[in-house]
């Protein structure tokens, strides 16, 4: 990896530990679809989490098409973010984490957002675990960057 493979990488680690929430966008019956989720992602950049109820329209999109996409960025919502804003748009393949592996990931979730231990031990609430393909990082309003995770 190059230093600015690595230089990226860390502003993704920066940006993600910012922010709470990213906007999750799904796919279903010619349909977008976009909702906010509670997120983190692994130290490795490799994979994103996050916890929705089993029967939210969110669930039921990514089970029937599990390529999706989420914004995440730390905008303010002033005039300056067009160019102070840094956007990273995730793409990849969601799937549900199996009750044997829900342990293993709970943790690193909870961590984020312990405000959501009630949500998410839930009976009907499921972690989904995003492999991550992409992140597009934008940032002075035109300055793309693709950096990929496959």
């Amino acid at each position: 990896m190059n230093d600015t493979q690595e230089h990226n990488r860390q502003r993704l680690r920066d940006l993600f530990a910012s922010q709470k929430l990213a906007v999750l966008s799904t796919y279903d019956q010619g349909q977008a679809y976009a909702s906010l989720v509670g997120f983190v992602v692994t130290d490795d950049l490799k994979f994103l989490l996050f916890a929705t109820d089993q029967r939210t329209r969110k669930y039921r999109n990514v089970m029937r098409n599990t390529h999706i996409a989420l914004l995440i960025d730390n905008r303010s919502d002033l005039d300056t973010d067009f160019q102070g804003t840094t956007a990273v748009t995730v793409t990849g393949v969601a799937a549900e984490v199996p009750s044997s592996e829900r342990e293993k990931w709970l943790p690193r979730y909870l961590e984020k957002h312990p405000h959501l231990a009630e949500f998410v031990n839930a009976s009907s609430c499921v972690l989904i675990r995003v492999n991550v393909e992409w992140y597009y990082i934008v940032n002075h309003f035109q300055n793309v960057v693709a950096l990929p995770m496959i």
